[in-house]
């Protein structure tokens, strides 16, 4: 079993190109695996991982409802957003700048088959690593992802998850509010769920800005961790001229 992820930082890049190239490592994993099974041999499959910031974007998943997007064509064209429907679970969410956003291209396969766990993973590298800016955080019953103040009048949530899995092959991920303007969040209900509050780290740590790069360090500490698995960082330097 290879548990070496290949991390690959996209830098800013249009959410349409970005989920091409996604498609396209999927595929690629998927067909390997496919011809493994054919004709019988052993190949080893790679893993992947993307962080990315796209330019404002709203997505809308498979089981979602067009209803929670709260704008016409024409106030999305007048606000810079795009609108994408898209093959992951969940309902509608927004990426703009000042998000990490996480995209697992792996072979669980490789680690284990379990989507519950894996959902359950996902949200435990980020609650570890907002637990080190002194965050009290986690999950809320029946809706996933992460959440502060979850159970109470105040609850808020700061990290969005839909992926999609085949082959126990998976893409899509989270998107990590760091320092995400908020009022794009009011064009939507976040998730389809109606009276929640969403927040960013920078709001919660009362600061103008929190360091990016420093998140996603951590981020990739705890998943590497939890996934007992080594991150190759060969090409973690921007890859925008190679999608």
């Amino acid at each position: 079993m290879n548990k070496i992820i290949q991390l690959k930082d996209l830098g800013n890049k249009d959410y349409k190109a970005t989920w091409e190239y996604q498609e396209e490592l999927f595929k690629g994993i998927v067909d390997l695996k496919i011809k493994n099974r054919r004709e019988e041999t052993n190949l080893e499959t790679p893993n992947y991982f993307l962080f990315v910031q796209h330019p404002h974007v709203y997505t809308l998943g498979k089981s979602g409802d067009l209803s929670n997007l709260l704008l016409s064509e024409k106030q999305l064209e007048a606000k810079g957003a795009t609108f994408y429907k898209i093959n992951r679970g969940g309902d509608i969410t927004y990426h703009g700048p000042g998000q990490i956003v996480g995209y697992p291209i792996i072979d669980l396969e490789n680690f284990f088959t379990d989507i519950h766990k894996y959902l359950r993973f996902l949200e435990e590298a980020i609650i570890l690593s907002l637990h080190e800016y002194g965050i009290t955080c986690g999950r809320s019953e029946g809706e996933t992802g992460v959440w502060l103040g979850a159970g109470t009048p105040f609850a808020r949530k700061i990290c969005a998850m839909g992926v999609r899995a085949s082959r126990w092959v998976t893409m899509h991920g989270f998107a990590l509010n760091v320092n995400a303007d908020l009022g794009y969040f009011d064009n939507i209900i976040p998730c389809g769920i109606s009276g929640k509050a969403v927040t960013s780290l920078n709001v919660e740590l009362g600061v103008e800005r929190v360091n990016e790069e420093e998140v996603k360090e951590k981020i990739r500490k705890h998943f590497s961790n939890l996934f007992n698995a080594t991150f190759d960082k060969s090409e973690i330097v921007n890859q925008q001229s190679k999608i």
